[in-house]
């Protein structure tokens, strides 16, 4: 089962989701400031981080930064507001996804192997690498290159290239993306996708302002084509 580093500072919150993972198999450890996180990190090695948004001294927007300049770590953020605009921070820092609180531990387990399931290798006999335009797509290695340079991508950005590389020209439209990346069935929050085309803009075009890659057809969805 996977690792689970929980950086949470409300106590109850932190017990409740800590003995919910433990009871479904999971081995977890908390902390409740995101200093502590990033030590715990280089110690515990998870394989997911659950990271509060509004934690006391570095928040965890900060965390987050911290976290993405030298880790692709799988990172779910907790909020007590889903509206809040510092979500919008929080995935554009990098988190693949967040959960209001209070959830249900059925909810965290099932996100958790949402976002850990991008990144399995997809199959379907395609070639081992695609080009387009500048970029190398390896679906089984899940290494995406430019100029021959590896990028470093978050699970739900390069789970996000897989899928739109894999239909060249399609649109799709935001649900459409929600319910294949994110594996949300229900009407999702659109800031996911929105927030993810733009970190993975900012790596993959030469001037993201003027995508050559990720196209935005307003009103439908977005659709993948080098120009």
């Amino acid at each position: 089962m996977p690792r689970v580093l929980l950086i949470e500072d409300d106590p109850s919150v932190r017990e409740g989701v800590e003995l919910g993972l433990r009871r479904r198999g999971h081995e977890v450890r908390t902390v409740a400031t995101g200093e502590a996180g990033l030590t715990a990190l280089r110690e515990f090695r998870p394989d997911l981080l659950l990271l509060d948004l509004m934690l006391p001294g570095m928040n965890g927007v900060q965390v987050c930064r911290r976290v993405r300049e030298d880790s692709q770590l799988p990172i779910i953020m907790l909020t007590a507001r889903g509206d809040d605009f510092d979500v919008v921070i929080g995935l554009e820092a990098g988190a693949d996804d967040y959960i209001v609180k209070p959830a249900r531990t059925e909810v965290i387990e099932a996100r958790i192997r949402a976002v850990l399931r991008r990144m399995e290798a997809p199959g379907g006999g395609r070639p081992a690498v695609e080009f387009h335009g500048d970029l190398a797509v390896d679906r089984a290695g899940l290494t995406i290159a430019k100029c021959g340079e590896r990028l470093a991508l978050a699970p739900s950005e390069m789970k996000l290239l897989l899928h739109l590389t894999a239909a060249p020209e399609q649109v799709f439209s935001r649900q459409q993306l929600l319910e294949h990346v994110w594996e949300h069935s229900y009407h999702g929050d659109a800031r996911l996708v929105d927030a993810c085309v733009r970190r993975l803009r900012n790596k993959i075009e030469d001037i993201p302002g003027s995508p050559r890659y990720i196209q935005t057809l307003r009103g439908f969805g977005y659709r993948f084509g080098p120009l």
